[in-house]
């Protein structure tokens, strides 16, 4: 059974994002689209607009000297609604990132103009090994 087309474009999507394809990832994203990202760190909030969103992805690079990586595990989608489930990982000094989170994506003309991040696990680390104590906020200062 072949994909739904915003399944196609999503997955296209990560592709660019992985590697750092501005380009596709500009025509992908809406140009007034908003990227909600919860927590309490220097991600956290809505990122309006493409160029901010991009921003937030090359500062997410820039900080875990490009280790940031995403693995695309699950892609459910339908007319207005795509659901990804993915891997990320990365590093900052002693941190290390290992979550799996879903990302909701709401579809308007072939674009992605809203998304919302949520983590489903969390499994922080530090070079000594697995650290549940520590929060994993890779990213903040």
């Amino acid at each position: 059974m072949a994909d739904h087309p915003n399944a196609t474009l999503i997955r296209k999507g990560y592709e660019a994002f992985s590697a750092g394809d501005v380009a596709t990832l500009t025509e992908l994203i809406a140009p007034d689209a908003v990227q909600h990202m919860p927590g309490h760190n220097r991600f956290s909030g809505d990122h309006r607009g493409v160029q901010n969103i991009l921003a937030m992805y090359g500062q997410l690079a820039e900080l875990t000297g490009n280790t940031f990586r995403v693995d695309l595990e699950e892609v459910y989608a339908n007319d207005d609604t795509v659901v990804t489930v993915y891997h990320a990982t990365g590093d900052r000094g002693d941190k290390h990132l290992d979550n799996r989170h879903a990302l909701v994506f709401t579809m308007r003309d072939g674009h992605a103009s809203n998304s919302t991040t949520s983590r489903l696990t969390a499994r922080p680390t530090t070079s000594s090994g697995p650290d549940p104590a520590r929060s994993a906020r890779l990213a903040c200062p």
